[in-house]
């Protein structure tokens, strides 16, 4: 019974207990924690991790951080194999993004694109259609002075309903004026405001006769 107890006292005695904490894997932890923080995913394809690996490999099998140390470089090392993995895939998926298919009608069933067909022009109206010559409603006064080749000339001062009286203009007889405005022939522009108030046929002018006692006539009632 004594020799018994004595050899388990012996034998307890001569266990070890573990080694301590590991300098490297503490370094290794905290560096990784730091770098992951940062990068997050991306920290797995980092440089810098193949340092952290080595601290990691160089923690003594016998120390209570062995396990834990294991266990972190094999989570770094499957990070990296799947980020990689990732990578090809998107370079894969880039470098086919960029190839255009060359497809002959020919040897498929899409159709063929319908040849083009010029569009006719538009209908411009008369051949001699076009910008009216001469002056229009709007024109300055000013212009019918000197402009249009000098061919309006003042005329009688007319009485317009509801306006007063107003100035006039007319086309100059000249045959060259009559062939460079054959629409003004027959028009008188009245003026308002220093401007052509309206292009008025002259067949629509009437003529009245006016008496000192104010009363009017028109011209061809034979003074009735």
């Amino acid at each position: 019974m004594g020799l018994g107890l004595a050899a388990f006292l012996f034998v307890a005695g001569c266990s070890r207990s573990p080694a301590p904490p590991s300098p490297e894997f503490e370094q290794a932890s905290r560096r990784w924690s730091a770098l992951y923080a940062q990068k997050l995913d991306d920290a797995y394809l980092d440089p810098s991790t193949g340092e952290i690996e080595a601290q990691l490999q160089r923690v003594p099998a016998d120390s209570v951080d062995s396990v834990a140390s294991q266990d972190l470089l094999q989570r770094i090392q499957a990070g990296r194999t799947r980020m990689q993995a990732a990578q090809e895939d998107q370079r894969r998926a880039v470098a086919n993004a960029g190839k255009l298919p060359t497809l002959d009608p020919s040897s498929t069933n899409f159709p063929s694109p319908a040849e083009p067909v010029a569009a006719e022009p538009a209908d411009a109206g008369p051949e001699d259609a076009g910008v009216i010559a001469g002056p229009q409603m709007g024109t300055p006064a000013s212009q019918l002075v000197a402009g249009f080749e000098g061919c309006f000339t003042r005329g009688t001062p007319v009485t317009v309903e509801e306006r007063g009286m107003r100035d006039t203009w007319q086309l100059s007889d000249r045959a060259s004026c009559q062939l460079g405005y054959p629409t003004h022939r027959d028009s008188v522009l009245v003026i308002e405001d220093g401007r052509v108030l309206a292009l008025l046929p002259k067949s629509a002018m009437r003529t009245v006769r006016r008496y000192e006692d104010g009363g009017t006539v028109p011209a061809d009632s034979g003074g009735r």
